[in-house]
């Protein structure tokens, strides 16, 4: 290893780093924004319906049933 080696970091890398240290409640708010469309409880009734109604595809989409 050379005397003046420097570990590599990546564009983005330090561009996250940058981000991240110019707005610091920017993990908050993308926890926050995870929280509105995925974070959410599962109804397990709803969910079993779900399910029930599922109707299986046949193999091949497009043919036609003789």
């Amino acid at each position: 290893m050379p005397l003046f080696w420097k570990p590599y970091k990546s564009d983005v890398t330090s561009f996250i780093e940058t981000l991240k240290a110019q707005k610091p409640t920017l993990e908050a708010e993308q926890r926050e924004g995870r929280a509105l469309l995925w974070d959410r409880p599962v109804d397990a009734d709803t969910q079993s319906e779900y399910r029930a109604a599922n109707v299986a595809q046949q193999p091949y989409v497009y043919q036609t049933k003789r």
